[in-house]
């Protein structure tokens, strides 16, 4: 049994976002998995940082995480990043020195490291552009700055990411067999 922590960043409980939500916690609970689920706008975090310490919030988050085995984000892709919800969920909670520290080499220079090295990370997002698109002009900028700039740098090398394009303009049965995907990964954690 594994114990995923998932992060939901999206307005709308009637967006497809909230079905891969409902059916990412449908299918790991029937395969025997515990999840622990954070809906941002129904608990109106406060994604704000302003240098503040952790508040009781963040250190219950952060807490969660600790108690977790896997971190699931589900979130569309707007302007090449997360809601604002969400990225400041990411500045607030997977910030350091709690998820990662630095490692001084000379001058300004130093490294990151993770703290939560051994955790894995699951990344569903949907887009409205085609696929095409986001590879060529955009070159997958989403994918990396997650994957190299918030993940990688936590210490969590495992980072799956399903990745839905084109949402609003595709079918019902292309949906369907996003939500199949949707339905393996949770199969597979």
């Amino acid at each position: 049994m594994k114990k995923v922590f998932l992060v939901y960043g999206h307005y709308n409980d009637k967006s497809f976002n909230a079905a891969i939500r409902e059916t990412f916690i449908k299918t790991a609970e029937k395969q025997g998995h515990k999840v622990d689920c954070v809906d941002l706008y129904k608990e109106k975090f406060d994604p704000v940082f302003a240098g503040e310490k952790p508040d009781e919030v963040v250190l219950n988050h952060q807490k969660r995480i600790e108690n977790s085995d896997i971190i699931v984000l589900v979130a569309p892709i707007w302007n090449f990043r997360m809601p604002a919800i969400l990225e400041g969920w990411i500045d607030k909670v997977l910030a350091p020195p709690w998820a990662f520290k630095f490692k001084k080499l000379f001058g300004n220079y130093g490294y990151p490291i993770g703290n939560l090295k051994g955790k894995k990370a699951i990344v569903f997002c949907t887009y409205g552009s085609p696929q095409f698109a986001i590879r060529t002009f955009f070159l997958n900028m989403p994918t990396k700055r997650l994957r190299r700039g918030v993940f990688n740098i936590c210490g969590i090398t495992d980072v799956v990411y399903r990745r839905y394009f084109a949402v609003p303009f595709v079918s019902d049965k292309k949906r369907k067999e996003f939500l199949e995907d949707v339905e393996n990964t949770a199969k597979n954690i």
